[in-house]
């Protein structure tokens, strides 16, 4: 993982790249937080719902699982951000850990000041993607990947904002091929194969130099760069903790 986020472009001179488990506030905060996040919000969690619904044969009534989202706000509010670029899947999350936050604000000041903030959702103009792999993955999935619904027959007239195909067109593609794109589609002046095939050219282009960024790293390099990441780490979540320490009278 730390691999993909250098080979992506990550600079760990201007973020922090770190094992989460290597530090200790991360299991501080939750405990705190959890003694003031009522049992009612956990419980309508929607990913908790979907969960126990998908895993019926499973006994997930346990305190881990229902108190994960408590883990969760706490790995944010940790870094007291003011916005969490996130999924479209995790927008729950985040209003949870605002509640959470506001809720800890409400019982506890630091003078006049709030220690936690209530960070916004950061979203991409496309908040859903699919996975990528290398050239030859890429083709073969976007080959098969589902695409507008109302697109039953090659005449039909689809919407790429309606098609997960769409959005990788969005995210990848020139101007002007996004303009094909929506003329294309809209018209049935271009079928679903065209089309993905335009956008595997367009994310191939992307992915290749993140795949060749990868094979400059060695594993003692990103070693190196975790430990300095988790030592960045742990200083800044240790001012946070002396403010919610201090607000608390601890």
């Amino acid at each position: 993982m730390a691999l993909d986020f250098l080979s992506a472009g990550l600079d760990p001179a201007k973020c922090t790249i770190f094992v989460q488990s290597k530090v200790q506030q991360h299991y501080q905060l939750p405990l705190l937080l959890g003694m003031i996040t009522p049992l009612g919000w956990l419980e309508r969690v929607p990913s908790y719902k979907e969960m126990q619904e998908n895993l019926a044969s499973k006994d997930l009534t346990t305190y881990g699982f229902l108190g994960y989202p408590v883990l969760m706000a706490a790995d944010i509010l940790l870094y007291q951000p003011d916005f969490v670029p996130v999924g479209q899947d995790q927008q729950a999350h985040v209003e949870l850990t605002r509640e959470v936050a506001r809720r800890f604000n409400q019982f506890y000041k630091l003078g006049n000041r709030e220690v936690l903030p209530e960070p916004k959702v950061l979203l991409t103009p496309s908040p859903k993607l699919p996975g990528t792999d290398s050239e030859p993955d890429v083709r073969k999935k976007l080959k098969t990947m589902v695409t507008d619904p109302a697109r039953i027959r090659r005449t039909d007239a689809g919407d790429p904002d309606k098609c997960p195909v769409g959005d990788l067109h969005k995210i990848f593609s020139s101007p002007e091929t996004l303009t094909k794109v929506y003329d294309g589609c809209r018209s049935a002046g271009i079928g679903c194969i065209e089309c993905k095939g335009w956008a595997a050219d367009a994310l191939v282009q992307v992915l290749l130099p993140i795949q060749e960024r990868r094979d400059r790293f060695t594993e003692a390099q990103v070693a190196e760069i975790l430990t300095d990441g988790n030592r960045r780490a742990a200083a800044r979540a240790e001012q946070t903790m002396q403010q919610v320490r201090a607000a608390m009278k601890m």
